[in-house]
């Protein structure tokens, strides 16, 4: 179970001085066992908001499709520059997120201008693994189209945050949910808890009763209207579910997820 410091901090009230190395001894006490910390979103340097301008899909001799693309960062970070994508994941007005020269990416990948098949690649366009974000590699960030070009993708991924690995043993169900090892947290530290399961929601008109006879004493139905099944998830929602190694899909499964 993946559990980011910066979503506890949410729920728990947690002592600001307390680092990850603190918050960890804590759950510890609360029976929890802690197989791994990882550091995720570590980046220095300028990283922001480009849009692609257009690009060009190039066949090379080793039988490996890139794009030659243009991309507008902001005036105050170049204006438009060629960037060399292996992707093919995005489209053209798409915004992106650019790792412009002096980058430094998670890991100690430093971004530079370098020539590559055939052109100066002024920056390098991310996925969220080489963000720090996760495994999936399987193409490009995409991000809202709200977001203003030229604006710093650090408030988009987020500061450099923790992620607890825990191993959830089989009596202990409830913590393969951040709601269960936040109250379990909460507990440790004798500090308030914010429980994300009181928020209201309006109710509707009676509508079809369901008739249970075994198997369940309680059933809740929620009913969703008038939205958009294909629509693409808040860049926050997104984040939330790569520091939790999900590939993030679309509103709908993601709110799910």
């Amino acid at each position: 179970m993946r559990v980011p410091v910066s979503w506890l901090r949410e729920l728990v009230e947690i002592p600001a001085t307390d680092d990850v190395d603190a918050i960890g001894v804590r759950l510890v006490s609360a029976g929890l066992e802690i197989e791994d910390i990882e550091v995720v979103g570590d980046i220095q340097g300028p990283l922001v908001v480009g849009r692609v301008i257009s690009f060009d899909d190039e066949e090379q001799s080793n039988g490996k499709s890139i794009r030659w693309c243009q991309v507008d960062v902001g005036e105050d970070n170049g204006g438009v520059r060629g960037i060399v994508c292996g992707a093919s994941n995005f489209a053209a007005g798409d915004l992106v997120i650019a790792a412009l020269p002096g980058a430094v990416l998670s890991g100690g990948f430093a971004i530079a201008a370098r020539k590559t098949y055939g052109h100066v690649s002024d920056g390098m366009l991310c996925s969220g693994k080489e963000l720090g974000l996760g495994d999936d590699h399987s193409g490009i960030m995409i991000v809202e189209a709200t977001t203003a070009v030229g604006s710093n993708a650090q408030d988009i991924i987020g500061q450099a945050d923790q992620v607890f690995d825990l191993a959830v043993t089989p009596d202990r169900g409830y913590c393969f949910s951040m709601r269960g090892v936040a109250r379990e947290l909460s507990i440790a530290y004798a500090s308030t808890f914010t429980d994300p399961a009181s928020a209201s929601l309006p109710t509707v008109a009676a509508g079809d009763r369901a008739g249970i006879n075994d198997g369940a004493d309680r059933i809740i139905i929620s009913e969703l209207t008038g939205f958009n099944p294909a629509a693409v998830s808040p860049d926050w929602l997104q984040l939330r579910l790569r520091l939790l190694g999900m590939r993030p899909i679309s509103l709908a499964v993601d709110v799910t997820n």
